[in-house]
């Protein structure tokens, strides 16, 4: 049932770009030229220091989050060239999370184990943390704009029944538009939902790009095997492409999907993904590419590993789209 869909102007250089101490007017996955390009604006010469941070999330065999790694155990290419990493951070950041949740028909027989989820996920949550819910049943809806008091999300959830048909991709572009008002520099997209769409007027395609451009990373918990819409009993054929959309979207958004075969899995994943957004490498690097000609730059981030050490596996949004003039 699982498959995969089709998976920065610099006229006079003066010195090098200076250290960076911290990723300000900077976002993830993103080029943003910072203050200094901006106030050299009014100078008869640019300095381009344009830095793109790219988040990475590192697992072992077992999919547990590896936590004591350096910048040295890093390399990061930008197409097939390699960049020097200028910005490396491993501390706990505040995030942004938009909750984008299921309770279309299809999940009454999971909808109790999906409200553990959600309390189970936002267990960890700390002040500097906020979240807002879009929840989606023929139409998506913004129930909760965003707030530092996870409980409101938790009350919400708690007071819900699930419904109706399954617009999925609606929802999605709802709660991307959303995070587009976080405040936080990190910022996620966590999707519940048995993954299938058969209600929703835009398309993946251009969901898919619209993850693509935005800065958000986007994780997603899918429950497979046949769903039925409760209402009628019915066996609802679009479902059964949902995994493989989740899948896609979160490849695409630099985040990780969790498929499950039973909904009383879904604590243990919305637990695990907790514990990994806590557990985050930020790299910096100023491209050596640095004509603003708006194109798209693939990202590869690779883990440096001694013979006999086990393997570890990366994952991090895979590219961006250079500043255009």
């Amino acid at each position: 049932m699982k498959r995969r869909l089709a998976r920065v102007c610099l006229p006079i250089i003066l010195a090098a770009a200076p250290p960076i101490a911290r990723p300000q007017n900077i976002v993830a996955g993103r080029a943003v030229p910072s203050r200094a390009d901006r106030d050299n604006a009014r100078a008869n010469f640019e300095v381009d220091s344009t830095l793109v941070l790219v988040n990475v999330a590192v697992t072992d065999a077992r999919g547990r989050s590896v936590t004591a790694l350096s910048r040295q155990d890093f390399q990061v290419f930008e197409g097939k060239t390699a960049q020097t990493i200028a910005y490396f951070s491993a501390e706990e950041a505040p995030v942004s999370v938009g909750l984008v949740l299921d309770f279309s028909g299809s999940m009454v027989s999971g909808f109790r184990q999906l409200q553990q989820a959600v309390a189970e996920f936002l267990k960890s949550a700390n002040p500097l943390d906020e979240f807002c819910l879009v929840e989606f049943r023929d139409r998506p809806e913004l129930s909760l704009g965003f707030t530092s008091a996870p409980e409101e999300i938790q009350y919400h959830v708690a007071l819900t029944k699930p419904a109706g048909t399954t617009a999925l991709l609606d929802a999605v572009h709802l709660g991307l538009r959303q995070m587009r008002k976080a405040r936080n520099p990190r910022k996620i997209l966590l999707i519940v939902s048995d993954g299938g769409d058969n209600h929703s007027r835009f398309s993946a395609g251009k969901i898919e790009n619209l993850a693509r451009e935005s800065d958000v990373e986007i994780y997603a918990i899918g429950i497979g095997g046949e769903s039925k819409d409760e209402s009628t009993g019915h066996l609802e054929l679009e479902l059964l492409k949902g995994p493989a959309l989740l899948s896609e979207l979160a490849e695409e958004a630099g985040g990780r999907y969790y498929e499950i075969d039973d909904a009383r899995d879904l604590p243990a994943a919305a637990e695990k993904i907790a514990r990994e957004l806590r557990h985050r490498y930020v790299l910096g690097y100023v491209p050596s590419d640095r004509r603003h000609d708006g194109r798209y730059r693939h990202i590869q981030v690779k883990i440096a590993r001694s013979p006999g050490q086990p393997r570890l596996s990366a994952h991090w949004k895979h590219g961006y789209y250079a500043p255009a003039d």
